[in-house]
């Protein structure tokens, strides 16, 4: 049944494999049952109620991405928009949480809109193949910068932005987590190396239970005040009868202190980052699992595509953020991930998750980190089919933009838009116009007048 559902064989990969890579997904992805919850309780929802919700909705997505587009991709609440509806829709302008939730189910139902007119497969087939690399390459140092956060290796830095922790400074919280991140990365190279199936997710679990050890030693004491919980397991089922107070809750609407203008300009900058982000995150993905065809394109961009427009339009219906494709799914593609079943295991596990989410939202982000940082490196080494010759500085130095600037600026969208904005006009200013498509002129101009108005 797997086979014929899954074509496990013409994909070259096992049920074990598939399993294996989606549990290593999921393991990545885990940590936004954590923090969904808590972003969205400071704009005045219900945390439990955000957590069912997230789970229902990834699992409709994935699902979708299952089963209709065979992809081993998984997705849930997007980072970095999870925080902007909390604190600038709600905190910020004062929406209220029900209006946020409004201007995601439109933003899906546009989704759904673009992705059956193929509007964001020609966004996606049109970047040139210098970009699509660039894009692979700037997601794994994206993803290895926010491992280094959850390790706790980096801290902010008054003088230089970030620096490294001190280990002996809190060395009982801080300091022994970023130092069993350090272990745990070892491990996982080690593993690795030596071709030991499923190393990735193993790294993990070696991390985790290393942490466990610390913590009956002593060496780990756990401080929740300063975020800084026990490594142990709790056993607690979850109250589902809080879903109640988020279902359906966007279309009970407040418009008093919500000008048409400002939430006509909240719907564009959700369309606008989710679109690019995604787009980034799908080439990244698809370019590492080896799925883009002779001509740099990812025939199967529109099932990704709708399956995250369908799950963001359910889950602001249930109660969540706008959804989005995850790019720790690296981590999966990396594991051996090529079908379908990859990103089912991805969904049962959700569906666990709503039953004893404490359990898995015990791994502590130390014990993830190591996964992002080395998929990170495996992501990088794609950096090998930008030609640096200079005769091709004109493709080169667009993509060299397009890398550093997703690490430096946290957004996957804005190195997209510097890369193509740079990469329009070096080749219009050196007289390679044949060079570009009428499309790459319209992204390059909407680029320039997101900065300028938005």
């Amino acid at each position: 049944m797997l086979e014929k559902i899954f074509k496990l064989q013409e994909n070259k990969t096992t049920a074990k494999t598939e399993i294996m890579a989606g549990i290593t997904t999921f393991v990545t992805m885990a940590y936004i049952l954590a923090i969904n919850p808590s972003i969205l309780a400071d704009a005045g929802m219900d945390p439990t109620a955000v957590l069912l919700a997230t789970c229902i909705a990834s699992i409709i997505g994935i699902v979708y991405m299952a089963l209709v587009g065979n992809l081993p991709f998984a997705l849930s609440a997007g980072m970095g928009l999870n925080a902007y509806m909390a604190y600038t829709i709600v905190q910020g302008y004062g929406y209220p949480w029900q209006v946020a939730l409004f201007a995601v189910f439109i933003e899906g139902l546009i989704f759904i809109i673009l992705s059956l007119t193929r509007v964001r497969e020609a966004i996606m087939d049109c970047i040139p193949p210098s970009l699509k690399v660039a894009i692979s390459v700037g997601i794994g140092l994206f993803i290895a910068f926010i491992g280094l956060q959850n390790a706790g290796l980096i801290e902010d830095n008054a003088q230089t932005f970030v620096s490294i922790i001190s280990f002996k400074e809190n060395f009982s919280t801080s300091g022994i987590c970023a130092l069993l991140a350090i272990i745990g990365s070892l491990i996982t190279v080690l593993l690795y190396i030596k071709k030991i199936k499923g190393s990735i997710l193993l790294g993990i679990i070696c991390t985790w239970l290393l942490g466990i050890l610390c913590e009956i030693a002593g060496i780990y004491i756990p401080d929740a005040s300063n975020g800084f919980y026990s490594l142990f397991p709790s056993f607690q089922m979850t109250d589902f009868s809080k879903l109640e107070l988020t279902f359906g809750q966007c279309f009970n609407l407040d418009f008093k202190n919500v000008g048409f203008v400002n939430f006509i300009t909240v719907i564009l900058a959700f369309l606008f980052v989710d679109i690019f982000d995604t787009i980034g995150t799908l080439i990244g993905l698809s370019s590492k699992a080896g799925m883009l065809d002779k001509n740099g394109k990812f025939p199967k961009a529109k099932h990704a595509m709708m399956a995250e427009a369908v799950a963001t339009t359910a889950g602001a219906i249930l109660g969540t953020s706008t959804m989005s494709t995850f790019v720790e799914a690296s981590a999966g593609v990396v594991a051996g991930g090529r079908t379908g079943l990859t990103a089912l295991t991805v969904a049962i596990l959700f569906l666990l998750a709503m039953f004893f989410a404490p359990i898995f939202i015990a791994i502590p982000s130390f014990a993830t980190a190591p996964a992002l940082i080395f998929v990170g490196f495996l992501m990088f080494t794609s950096i090998k089919d930008i030609k640096m010759n200079e005769k091709d500085y004109l493709t080169a130095i667009p993509a060299y933009l397009c890398i550093i600037s997703m690490p430096l600026f946290y957004s996957i969208s804005e190195g997209i838009a510097i890369g193509i904005i740079f990469y329009v006009l070096i080749h219009l200013l050196c007289g390679r116009k044949k060079d570009l498509n009428v499309l790459m002129y319209i992204l390059a101009s909407l680029f320039i007048l997101k900065y300028i108005f938005l």
